[in-house]
C-alpha cells in the first residue's frame, strides 16, 4: 500500500512540474470565460474582460492562470488594496480561484495560490484576505491547509435589501 501512495505522489509531482503558472491577459479571455462557466454554470465574459483590464492596469502579477499542455486549467484573481476602512496598504485579497474539475485535488489551486502569495510578498504585502461562504467546506478546508485562519479585527457585515 505504501508503494502505491509513493507512486501516486511521484505522478502528482510530475504533473505539477508540467503545470505552468503565468499572468493572464486578453488572449486568455475565452479560455477563462469557458472555465468559469464550467465551474459556475453561467457565462460572464463582460466581468472577465473588465477584470483582465483592471489587473493589467494595477497589478498584473495578481491575475494568474495555470496552464497544462497549452490549455487553461485554473485561475486566481486578486488585488492589492488598503486605505479604506482603516485597512493598511499592505493588504492583498484573493477574489476568486477556480480549477477545472478534471484537475481538481491535484495541487493546481495550491500552486496558483503559492505563486500569487509570493508575488504579493515581493511588493510588501503582509496580510492576504479572502471571503468564503461558510457552507463551502471544501474551500474552507483548502484555505485552512494554505495557512489561512479566521482572525483579525475585520468581520463581514451584510444588509439584505430585498
Amino acid at each position: 500500500m505504501e508503494a502505491k501512495a509513493e507512486a501516486e505522489q511521484v505522478m502528482a509531482e510530475r504533473f505539477l512540474g508540467t503545470v505552468k503558472i503565468r499572468t493572464f491577459g486578453e488572449k486568455d479571455l475565452e479560455s477563462i470565460v469557458d472555465l468559469d462557466q464550467k465551474l459556475l454554470g453561467k457565462s460572464r465574459p463582460t466581468y472577465w474582460k473588465q477584470q483582465i483590464e483592471l489587473c493589467n492596469a494595477h497589478f498584473p502579477l495578481s491575475c494568474l492562470i495555470a496552464e497544462f499542455e497549452g490549455k487553461v486549467i485554473g485561475f486566481i484573481l486578486g488585488e492589492v488594496s488598503g486605505g479604506q476602512f482603516n485597512v493598511p496598504a499592505t493588504v492583498g485579497w484573493i477574489s476568486t480561484i477556480g480549477v477545472d474539475p478534471t484537475y481538481q485535488h491535484r495541487g493546481v489551486a495550491r500552486k496558483l495560490s503559492q505563486e500569487f502569495i509570493k508575488n504579493l510578498k515581493a511588493i510588501g504585502v503582509t496580510n492576504v484576505y479572502t471571503l468564503v461562504n461558510w457552507s463551502d467546506w471544501d474551500l474552507l478546508k483548502f484555505f485552512h491547509a494554505m495557512g489561512f485562519s479566521r482572525g483579525g479585527e475585520m468581520i463581514n457585515l451584510e444588509l439584505n435589501l430585498s
